[in-house]
């Protein structure tokens, strides 16, 4: 196995230039967590000693969202918080000590080599040309996919296209040996509005080094400044102040101005329709989808991918064109759910552009009855929770007892008070 890269890999937990949004927050569900843990076992506790920071997501992960944070519990669950260079660097590592890898950077791939219905190598910008039985395409959410299908006589796949012009800007501080976000606890906050009228989304992430990365921005164009007052002014004007107290009392590790991505759409490419797909070649992660990145869905999915693709290679004897056509089947299949309810979600700001699936508005109404639920019903956080992590499917919470309480207990959740005062506060 050879796995290439264009850049030149470090020998450290260092961002690369080609991971342009490795500065920000990332989140490793703890679905994809288990998963890893599949393929290279012990590597949860590796991470962890070497400073990842562990956390259970009903009481560390504070979420405020519909105006009202989850209700705290205890799952017994364990979510492991780190950088993206530092999960890259450990990976790395791993892969690097396999008997059959070998990782190459600065290694940049021109196209694929083949003939009709066949891939059989990948050509470098040097003119090297280096034979395989099986090219896994994981360039991202560039076209050269769409080349390099259309070199072996395959048309490029159908796509669809969500424009959410998402973008966020991030900043590392420092932090204290046992600072968490409150004084009863907290290592992860996440808020994120379910409103056409606030399009803000923010996140802190307590990380490696005794560190804070902090994420501050949103969906169409509510992007947060890169300079530090201003984006002090834009934690302040988060509606509640935790943000704003943690940026206050923590030194930033870097006095210069924060860094910002933009992320203009999401894009789904529907390989699986493809009524011949080329033997000797599968594309994964965002080369297949791209989610919005303020979902956090997008680790974990690749990493299911990785296992599918596993098991289809185990299933079929080989990367024969009937393999690649099971592959790419299972994935359309893992990906259906996870990119409806992300471009559901998408779909309550009335700027997003796309196609849009029966349905959405109905399943966003109730959707934001789950989420006031969990307020107040642990019953209901608990399934939330599970759907949210990939621990379970989105079908959990379409259980008649999960609907029935989420239903009441939506008429419990402290944010529908408030509303009613708000609103009867300016009647006069």
């Amino acid at each position: 196995m050879t796995v290439l890269d264009r850049d030149e890999l470090p020998s450290d937990a260092r961002n690369r230039k080609g991971v342009p949004q490795a500065r920000h927050g990332h989140a490793l569900l703890i679905g994809g967590r288990l998963a890893l843990e599949k393929v290279f076992p012990g590597l949860t506790a590796e991470l962890t000693a070497s400073g990842a920071v562990p956390w259970d997501p009903g009481n560390d992960l504070m979420f405020h969202q519909m105006g009202a944070f989850r209700i705290p519990y205890p799952t017994g669950m364990l979510g492991v918080s780190l950088t993206r260079a530092f999960l890259e660097f450990s990976l790395r590592r791993r892969v690097s000590a396999l008997p059959n890898a070998e990782l190459r950077g600065g290694a940049s791939v021109t196209g694929v080599t083949g003939v009709t219905g066949q891939v059989t190598g990948v050509e470098l910008d040097n003119g090297e040309v280096i034979p395989a039985d099986l090219v896994v395409d994981a360039t991202g959410r560039s076209d050269r996919g769409d080349r390099w299908l259309e070199h072996v006589g395959c048309p490029a796949p159908e796509v669809d296209t969500v424009k959410i012009d998402v973008g966020y800007t991030s900043r590392l501080l420092h932090r204290l040996p046992g600072d968490q976000l409150t004084e009863q606890g907290g290592l992860i906050y996440l808020m994120a509005s379910i409103s056409p009228n606030d399009k803000r989304a923010a996140a802190a992430f307590a990380v490696e080094g005794d560190r804070w990365l902090v994420t501050l921005g949103g969906w169409h164009r509510t992007y947060a400044p890169t300079d530090p007052a201003g984006f002090a002014e834009f934690a302040a004007g988060l509606p509640v102040s935790h943000m704003s107290d943690l940026l206050a009392r923590s030194k930033p590790v870097d006095d210069g101005d924060a860094v910002r991505y933009t992320y203009p759409h999401a894009r789904r490419r529907f390989f699986e329709r493809l009524s011949q797909p080329p033997a000797g070649y599968v594309a994964i992660g965002d080369a297949v989808c791209s989610f919005n990145p303020l979902y956090g869905q997008g680790m974990t999915v690749a990493i299911l991918e990785a296992l599918e693709l596993g098991e289809c290679l185990d299933r079929v004897g080989g990367p024969t064109a009937m393999m690649t056509r099971k592959y790419f089947r299972a994935v359309g299949k893992l990906l259906e759910m996870p990119w409806r309810i992300a471009t559901a979600g998408d779909f309550i700001f009335p700027e997003t552009v796309g196609p849009k699936a029966f349905g959405t508005d109905l399943a966003n109404w109730y959707v934001g009855q789950v989420t006031r639920a969990s307020h107040t019903s642990v019953d209901v956080h608990r399934v939330m929770l599970e759907v949210q992590q990939m621990l379970a499917p989105p079908s959990a919470l379409m259980r008649p007892t999960v609907i029935a309480r989420s239903l009441r207990a939506a008429r419990r959740s402290p944010a529908v008070g408030a509303a009613s005062t708000r609103v009867q506060s300016a009647v006069p």
